[in-house]
């Protein structure tokens, strides 16, 4: 049974269709799901995958760059990541991601199962901050944690030990 209150995402114009599976999301961790979304359809990709969400974690989230031994890191990240659509990932487009380290389900319509599965993850990891809604910095310890995802990929590629950055995380 739903709710008659309308959630917070539907309160601030964003419709259920939006939200991954039934994870909430606090507005900035909206905001990062609406440019993942943007990036995916302008990359010509079907779903959004880790790197779309890391992509906006990054262009976002300042708790998220903060993450990161240094801001060379993240400057290097986002170039690797704004080449996507131009070389670096065509291999990617039109291909589901699937690191193999969650199962292939349906999933979320418009999700790769590995970013739905971050996103779940963070809202676990949420849960057990004792907060009821994920922030990107949840979201991220839980694509760092996928060591098969195209979001660790990237990292890997711009210099990011995943290792520390798992630590500093955690």
């Amino acid at each position: 049974m739903q709710s008659p209150t309308p959630s917070d995402a539907s309160a601030h114009g964003r419709t259920r269709e939006e939200e991954p599976l039934d994870v909430p999301l606090t507005d900035e961790l909206a905001a990062v799901v609406a440019g993942a979304r943007r990036r995916a359809v302008r990359d010509g990709d079907r779903q959004i995958d880790t790197a779309h969400l890391l992509h906006s974690l990054l262009e976002t989230d300042p708790e998220v760059r903060d993450a990161f031994a240094d801001g060379g890191q993240v400057a290097k990240l986002l170039g690797y990541l704004v080449q996507r659509s131009i070389g670096y990932g065509l291999q990617w487009q039109g291909a589901v991601e699937d690191s193999g380290a969650v199962p292939v389900v349906g999933g979320a319509p418009g999700w790769s199962p590995v970013a739905a599965a971050a996103m779940e993850a963070g809202a676990e990891r949420a849960v057990l901050r004792g907060d009821g809604r994920a922030r990107g910095v949840d979201v991220l310890a839980a694509l760092a944690d996928d060591g098969e995802s195209r979001a660790v990929e990237v990292l890997g590629r711009a210099g990011v030990d995943v290792g520390q950055l798992r630590q500093r995380l955690h």
